[in-house]
C-alpha cells in the first residue's frame, strides 16, 4: 500500500494511443512513416500564402472532415475535430475502457484553441455582418474546447482540464492526467493536446518573430535540429491523445501497456517571453525533477525525444542542459529530433512526442532525425553523437526509460519521463 492505495493504483500506464498529424492519419501510420523518415512539411498552396515570407508548413496528413460525420465537421473547429479523431483511436487501442463516469477524467490541451475558426468568424463580421456570425463562434474558439468535446463524447465526469502552457500543453496535459491518476481522483484519463493554427495571421506573427524556417523552396530541408543551417521550425497542425489508466484497473481488465508514464518535470525560466534562459537551467530542473518523480537515475534513461524545433538558439540551450542531466556522452542515450518530420504541433507537440516516445520503448525502435547535415558546433558534441541519423535506431537491450522534452513561449518547461513495461 502507498498513500492508503495498493501501489498498482498509483503506477500509470499508457494503454491507448490516438494521432492525427502530419505524418500519416493514425498512429500506426504515423509510427511507420517515421521510421522511414518520411517528412509532413510541404508548400501552402492557398492563396493566403502567396505575399507571406513562409509558404511551407506540415498540415494533417488526412482531412478530419474525411473521416467525420457532417453535423460534426460544421459544429466543431479544426482542432476540436483533430482531438476527437484522435480520442477516439485511442480509445478503441486501449480496448474501449469503462470506467464509472466518475473516476474518468480529460486532460486535453490546446495552445491556441480554435483560434483560426475565430478569425474565420471576424471575416464573415466584416464582409457580411453580425447576423452571419455563427452561434457556435464561441464554444468553437474556447481552449477547453476539444477537452470539452471529449468528455461529452465519452462521458468523464471526473474532473476536465486545459492547461495552458503553449507549446508545452500537451505535455502539461499528460503530467495532469497523470497526477489525477496518482493522487487518486481518477482511474482512467484521456490525456493529451491538438493545435490546428496554420493560418495567415499565425504564420506571420511567428515570420515577424523570424521564429519560422524561409525554405520555401525545400519544405521537406526546412526543419533542421542541431543542424548549423537551422532557421527556425515549422508550423504544424494535429493531435495526440493517449489512455492513462492506473496499473490496476488496467491489470483488472487485462489491458495492454505501452509504457508507463511514470514521472512527470516542469519548471519556469523566468528570463524571456519567447528565449530561453541561455544557461539552459530551466530545462535541467524541468529533466532533474522527471526523474526524482519517477525515482529515477540518469543512466536509466536510454533515449530522449527533444523538443528540438530547429531554432537557432533553443536547440542549443537544450543540448547544453541534456548534457548536464545525463552526463558524459549522455550516458549512452540515443537522441531524436522528430519535429524534422513532423513540423511543430505547438500545444499537441508534447502530446505526440509523448505517443513517439511511448512507440520507440515499446518496439525498442527510435526514428530518425532527418536534416542533420552539418552539425553545429555550437551544438553540443556529445548530443550529436546520439542524433540517430540514417535510418530508425535500436535502443539497446533491456533499455529502462526515456525523456520526452517540451518547452515554450513563457519560459514553461516540462519534461515527462516513459519507463518501457517490464
Amino acid at each position: 500500500m502507498t498513500g492508503g492505495r495498493p501501489a498498482d493504483d498509483r503506477e500509470v500506464i499508457v494503454t491507448g494511443l490516438g494521432a492525427a498529424g502530419p505524418v500519416g492519419g493514425d498512429a500506426p501510420a504515423m509510427w511507420k512513416g517515421l521510421l522511414a523518415g518520411v517528412g509532413g512539411v510541404r508548400r501552402v498552396e492557398a492563396a493566403w500564402a502567396e505575399g507571406l515570407p513562409v509558404r511551407i508548413a506540415a498540415p494533417a496528413a488526412v482531412e478530419p472532415a474525411e473521416r467525420l460525420a457532417v453535423h460534426e465537421t460544421r459544429r466543431l473547429s479544426r482542432v476540436q475535430q483533430l482531438a476527437l479523431l484522435a480520442a477516439r483511436e485511442a480509445w478503441a487501442d486501449a480496448g474501449t475502457p469503462d470506467p464509472p463516469p466518475e473516476r474518468f477524467a480529460v486532460a486535453v490541451a490546446s495552445g491556441g484553441g480554435g483560434v483560426g475558426d475565430l478569425l474565420g468568424q471576424y471575416d464573415v463580421l466584416r464582409e457580411r455582418g453580425w447576423q452571419r456570425v455563427s452561434p457556435l463562434t464561441l464554444p468553437m474558439y474556447m481552449a477547453n474546447g476539444p477537452a470539452a468535446w471529449i468528455a461529452l463524447e465519452f462521458g468523464a465526469a471526473a474532473e476536465l482540464h486545459a492547461p495552458a502552457a503553449a507549446c508545452a500543453s500537451g505535455a502539461d496535459a499528460l503530467a495532469r492526467g497523470r497526477e489525477l491518476i496518482r493522487s487518486g481522483q481518477a482511474d482512467v484519463v484521456l490525456a493529451g493536446g491538438a493545435d490546428a493554427m496554420i493560418h495567415p495571421v499565425i504564420v506571420a506573427g511567428f515570420a515577424a518573430m523570424r521564429a519560422l524556417s524561409r525554405r520555401n523552396d525545400d519544405p521537406e530541408g526546412a526543419c533542421r535540429p542541431f543542424d548549423a543551417g537551422r532557421d527556425g521550425f515549422v508550423l504544424g497542425e494535429g493531435a495526440a491523445v493517449m489512455v492513462l489508466e492506473s496499473a490496476g484497473h488496467a491489470a483488472r481488465r487485462g489491458a495492454r501497456g505501452y509504457a508507463e508514464l511514470a514521472g512527470a518535470g516542469r519548471s519556469a525560466d523566468a528570463y524571456h517571453i519567447a528565449n530561453p534562459d541561455p544557461s539552459g537551467a530551466g530545462a535541467v530542473r524541468a529533466m532533474r525533477r522527471a526523474l526524482a518523480d519517477a525515482g529515477a537515475e540518469p543512466g536509466e534513461v536510454a533515449h530522449v525525444n527533444a523538443h528540438a524545433t530547429g531554432t537557432p538558439m533553443g536547440d542549443a540551450v537544450e543540448a547544453a542542459a541534456l548534457c548536464e542531466v545525463l552526463g558524459p556522452s549522455l550516458g549512452g542515450a540515443s537522441v531524436t529530433a522528430t519535429k524534422s518530420l513532423t513540423g511543430h504541433l505547438l500545444g499537441a507537440g508534447g502530446a505526440l512526442e509523448a505517443v513517439i516516445t511511448a512507440l520507440t520503448l515499446h518496439h525498442g525502435m527510435a526514428p530518425p532525425t532527418v536534416n542533420l547535415d552539418e552539425p553545429d558546433p555550437a551544438v553540443a558534441e556529445d548530443v550529436v553523437r546520439a542524433v540517430v541519423t540514417g535510418g530508425p535506431g535500436a535502443l539497446a537491450g533491456g533499455a529502462l526509460a526515456a525523456l520526452s522534452n517540451s518547452f515554450a513561449f513563457g519560459g514553461q518547461n516540462v519534461s515527462l519521463l516513459l519507463r518501457r513495461r517490464r
